[in-house]
């Protein structure tokens, strides 16, 4: 069995939750290898054998059978920029706050390798989206998709902008507002949920487009056909707005186009039987808490 290790680590007492799987993964004799930067990290904090390493461009393959992350949902979602489209299936051990995509308690780190090995799981595959446009953007390179979000905001400035809106072609609307999101149903539950958009089951083959702030009163999330090709335009009282794929941001000039859709591959996440996304979205937004209930 091939595991990966992969954290960004802020509170010191998380690594013992990492060195807890490494003991697991030794006593199943589980071939392990951690990403550089936090190998480095986690030898300075404790005596440790020798494992292998791997960074973005060397280390990994398809032969590995689990990525762990360790963190919140910010660390997955840093995560799928190492995986990219080998296919190996991510699970999250959750050492953050919210956690819709890291669902695994710390405390229950063993069950990580226990689980896996006795069959207890499920694969969900997660669609992502990916943004193309006819200038170069050297922030996104050749890792332009997202599993969250595409999102397009204002830059150096109060005012809003006009992001001009057009689905397969033909023109949707042009929103007024501080900017729009374009979410996967994974990324229902992050920042389109905190603009109003729907919490969307991460099976459905959908995405939703949710205005920021829209000035535009009747404007609302759209929920469109994962396979549209969404094209936006921006204009504004600056020269330049800002594009962000998940936590990686780029600034683009206003008047340029740039074009959203479906990518051409899919992220694994591996689901333990016992979670579930309706018991997480219960848990994790608290409903049926109210007291009346």
């Amino acid at each position: 069995m091939k595991i990966a290790i992969y954290a960004q680590i802020y509170q010191t007492e998380a690594i013992d939750y990492v060195v807890e799987l490494l003991d697991e993964c030794k006593n199943v004799d589980a071939e392990v290898s951690i990403e550089s930067d936090f190998y480095e990290q986690l030898s300075a904090a404790r005596q440790i054998e020798n494992y292998t390493t791997f960074d973005r461009e060397v280390g990994l393959d398809s032969s590995f059978e689990m990525f762990v992350s360790f963190g919140g949902d910010g660390t997955i979602l840093r995560a799928i920029t190492y995986v990219r489209d080998l296919g190996i299936p991510i699970v999250g051990v959750n050492t953050g706050r919210l956690g819709f995509l890291s669902t695994l308690k710390k405390e229950e780190v063993r069950r990580v390798v226990t689980e896996f090995l006795s069959g207890g799981y499920s694969i969900d595959e997660r669609s992502l989206v990916e943004v193309n446009a006819d200038f170069d953007i050297p922030e996104f390179k050749d890792m332009n998709y997202a599993l969250n979000e595409v999102s397009v905001s204002r830059k150096d400035t109060t005012s809003m902008i006009t992001v001009e809106t057009h689905l397969n072609n033909e023109y949707l609307t042009s929103y007024w507002a501080d900017g729009l999101i374009v979410s996967t149903p994974t990324g229902s539950t992050g920042y389109s949920l905190s603009c109003g958009g729907p919490v969307i089951l991460p099976g459905v083959q959908s995405l939703v487009i949710t205005p920021i702030a829209p000035h535009n009163l009747s404007a609302r999330p759209l929920v469109i056909s994962d396979d549209t090709i969404i094209r936006l335009k921006v204009s504004g009282r600056e020269e330049n707005h800002l594009v962000s794929l998940d936590s990686r941001i780029a600034t683009i000039e206003n008047g340029k186009e740039i074009t959203i859709k479906k990518a051409p591959f899919k992220i694994k996440m591996i689901a333990y039987t016992s979670e579930s996304f309706l018991e997480t979205i219960r848990n994790k937004l608290l409903w049926g808490q109210d007291k009346r209930n």
